[in-house]
């Protein structure tokens, strides 16, 4: 049986945007897991009640229920040692541990603010309502003002990444010659970003840009294949 997905969407229910969704979404992949996605929107709350919370990722595999995009991956590397490991076994730990604290603190933190406006227009009425109240609360400001120059906002989401980009000039991926979830996590608010914006994130001679390049190609073309505002 298929593991239910349940992903974030506005009024297209294709065009599925979370970040820490996409982070489960590529690791599913990564697993080679059949999964089944379920759309779901900022107020259903209560098609998610039943995981005792109110936001996704969520999944549900058989019997078992799991939220949060980390706490889904060491269930999914713990449930399926057969298949490929997300984090190259006990030793990668620690270094996956070491993005997943980066990009939560600096990298997410840089993509929001080019985001949110992005994601208010793609969503329905009373979506928009729940969005602009809770986005002005934690930002300060009207959500209109929350970008500012989104110039300035993307030459430091570029020099946020500065330490992948050395690791890139040694290796193809955080990872090492393949993808794990060091790379999923680094890159699921770039997807986000394309989903919801026409921004032009990297320059093309970007090793950052490379890296991207490859990570939209990687599990048949999952994330490169998706539906988003471009």
């Amino acid at each position: 049986m298929a593991i239910s997905h349940y992903e974030l969407c506005g009024t297209d229910p294709e065009i599925l945007f979370s970040p820490n969704v996409w982070r489960t979404k590529m690791a599913l992949a990564h697993k080679n897991l059949d999964f089944e996605t379920i759309p779901w929107r900022f107020t259903e709350k209560d098609k998610i009640a039943f995981s005792g919370q109110g936001k996704v990722p969520v999944i549900k595999d058989n019997d078992t229920t799991v939220i949060d995009s980390w706490d889904i991956a060491i269930y999914l590397e713990n449930a399926y040692p057969d298949r490929p490991t997300l984090f190259g076994g006990d030793a990668g730990l620690a270094g996956v541990t070491f993005i997943r604290h980066w990009v939560d603190t600096v990298i997410f933190p840089a993509c929001a603010p080019l985001a949110v406006f992005g994601v208010w227009k793609l969503l329905d009425e009373k979506d928009q309502a729940y969005f602009r109240e809770t986005r002005e609360a934690r930002f300060g400001k009207p959500l209109e003002d929350i970008c500012g120059d989104p110039a300035e906002r993307i030459e430091a989401l570029r020099k946020a990444f500065t330490p992948v980009r050395s690791m890139l000039s040694q290796q193809s991926y955080l990872g090492g010659d393949a993808p794990l979830f060091s790379d999923h996590m680094a890159f699921a608010p770039l997807q986000w970003l394309r989903c919801v914006t026409t921004h032009t994130l990297f320059e093309d001679s970007d090793l950052v840009q490379a890296w991207l390049e490859r990570m939209l190609k990687a599990y048949g073309g999952l994330a490169g294949d998706a539906k988003t505002i471009r």
